[in-house]
Order: C-alpha cells, then structure tokens, then sequence
C-alpha cells in the first residue's frame, strides 16, 4: 500500500490570517482609511481628496491626497521646515507653527487650482469659527476631509491648529469648533481670544517672560534659538502676522538650488577589460609579490 498525502493538515485548517504589513507596522488604521477613501458609484470615479497632517518631533506635514488602485496621489504638499522661507525661523513644530503651515497648504492649494482670488479666507484672524461660504456665480470651494491617521483627537492638539490654518486659508473642511483649543467643555463655548493667543504665540511669549525672570540660565538654554534669531517676547506675535501676511503674498513652493558634487564616483559604465589588460594586471600583482618576498629575504 502506497503512502497517501494529507491534504487537510493542521495548517488547512486554520483561519489565520496576516494582516496587512502597514497594519503589523502599526501604521495605518484600515477601518478607518476605508471611510475616508470610499466613494459613492453615483460620483462617476471624482475623487475624494482628503487634507492629510502628522505630526513628527521636528516637523507639521500637510498633504491634500486623494486615493487610486496604484497608490495614493498627492495634489499639494506644505511642511513646516518650509517656514523660514517666509520669516520664521524658530519654533518650527509648535502650535503657532502648525497654525502657519495649515493656512500655507489652503494658500498653495488654493493658487495651484486658480481660486485664490476667488477664495481669499479669512482676512481677520480672531479666533472665532470660519467656514468658508460659497461665491454665487462661480466654482464651489475646495472640499477636503481631515485625515489624522493614529493620532488622539485630543481637544487643543496642533493637529487641530493645522486645520484652523486650513480653514482661515479657505478650504472647506467639514469640521466641529469642539476640538479648538479654547472650547470649554462645561460651556459648550469656544474661547475665541485664547485661540487667538495660541495662534500667535501669546502662550510662549508668557512663558519666556516668566522663565526669564525665575531662571535666566534655563531661559537661555530652553529658548537659545529664540536668542540667537534675536526674537524677543514682545515680538512674536508681530513675527507671526509677518509670516501670515508673506504666506498670502506668495505661497508658491521654493525650489531648493542643489549643488553639484565636488568629486564624481563612477561606478558603472567603465571600459570592459580585454583579455591583455587582464594579463598584464596578473603579471603586475605577481611581480610585485616576488618583489615583497625577496626583499624579505635580503633582510635576514
């Protein structure tokens, strides 16, 4: 009797899946990417853009991407290392910063698509709600649904201060004023002037100001860039208006100047050896090595 086969083993059996390699990694929430991807059959393949923001330790990253079968394709991209381009130089990924780089992505959107003059946003940054209305005899507004990845949704995070930025800059994101930094639970209210002074550093200059006063080593240490860019506390939110106003001026991406390099390394596409090179090669590597062995000998 001949040996049989099993088919049905263990491993038949079992229902295990493996997830996704960016679901192992801890990356992306699938569930959730697949409520902000999905698209009604009615909308005839329009695609639904999403206005993307992580958050690293050194930098704000804003995208408005939408998804494809290939991959998703990315419309417009700001950062906050772009900043110093427009005037400001320190404190790149706080909350005022994250404020600046959301109102830069609406603003370089916006020129890219021809509707910044149609759509200008807010004018009069106080804090308070803006939602941008629609013209009557025109385009609609550039609509864009926030996607936060893994981040909490924790009210007055810098997430939600990108998206501030993105609706004084005239995109229209369904949003709720619940998650502001200044929204008081208790009173169903959103502070508009504490919103305001996070927009423009007021919480920062308050805190120099104190730090100054009780340790003025640690003052030194803690806001050395602040020292050295000669930004006083005073002087913030005079600094961040300036850095608004360059923004609405001329939001259009800087092409970095890169540098040829000094010495080239050319790796490929050297001259095929031919059969007396190699010969030649050979015949130098042995007589170099009779040379090595016979001042050996002369030594001893």
């Amino acid at each position: 009797m001949g040996f049989v086969k099993v088919i049905k083993n263990k491993a038949y059996y079992k229902r295990f899946q493996v997830q996704y390699r960016r679901r192992r990694e801890g990356k992306t929430d699938y569930q959730a990417r697949r409520a902000l991807i999905i698209q009604d059959k009615n909308k005839y393949n329009s695609p639904k853009y999403r206005f993307v923001v992580r958050i690293t330790n050194t930098d704000v990253i804003t995208q408005i991407t939408y998804a494809k079968i290939t991959g998703d394709i990315v419309l417009t991209s700001a950062y906050s290392h772009e900043l110093p381009n427009f005037g400001l130089n320190v404190g790149l990924s706080n909350k005022p910063a994250s404020y600046a780089t959301g109102f830069l992505a609406a603003r370089r959107h916006l020129t890219k698509l021809g509707l910044a003059t149609k759509y200008v946003g807010n004018q009069k940054i106080d804090g308070s709600d803006y939602n941008v209305e629609a013209i009557a005899d025109g385009p609609r507004p550039f609509l864009a649904i926030l996607d936060i990845g893994l981040a909490r949704t924790t009210t007055g995070a810098r997430i939600f201060l990108v998206l501030k930025g993105a609706l004084d800059g005239g995109l229209n994101i369904p949003h709720s004023e619940k998650r502001f930094f200044g929204y008081n639970n208790e009173t169903k209210k959103l502070d508009a002037a504490a919103l305001r002074k996070t927009i423009f550093g007021g919480h920062i200059a308050d805190y120099m100001r104190k730090l100054a006063d009780e340790n003025p080593t640690k003052y030194q240490r803690q806001f050395s860039s602040y020292h050295k860019a000669k930004v006083a506390p005073d002087a913030l939110e005079g600094l961040y208006k300036k850095v608004h106003a360059a923004i609405r001026a001329n939001p259009v991406a800087k092409k970095s100047e890169k540098k040829a390099p000094e010495t080239h390394f050319k790796t490929k596409g050297r001259k095929k050896q031919t059969l007396a090179d190699r010969k030649n090669r050979i015949k130098q590597k042995i007589d170099a090595h009779k040379k090595k062995i016979e001042a050996g000998h002369t030594t001893e």
